[in-house]
């Protein structure tokens, strides 16, 4: 599936992963390919991106939203930092 993470100021990751979780406002939860569509404000926690490859990816967001339709997951976080 390919995944977009932004802030208001940049794109900071976009290509290609197996599995995206995220700090729900109801709870994490992870994102794998077929995933039902699904629009969701995010709170303080860490994103995992698991890319293509092996790769993991942690980002900590303040807060944020994701959308996810048809194996497209767009993350807009703020206060962003990898780690």
């Amino acid at each position: 599936m390919n995944v977009v993470i932004l802030t208001p100021e940049k794109e900071v990751f976009k290509g290609s992963a197996t599995s995206v979780k995220v700090p729900g406002i109801g709870g994490a939860f992870e994102v794998l390919r077929n995933h039902a569509p699904v629009v969701s404000g995010l709170e303080n926690g860490t994103v995992r991106v698991l890319a293509e490859g092996g790769k993991r990816l942690l980002f900590h967001i303040n807060s944020g939203f994701v959308e996810v339709l048809n194996n497209e997951v767009s993350i807009l976080a703020q206060g962003l930092t990898a780690e």
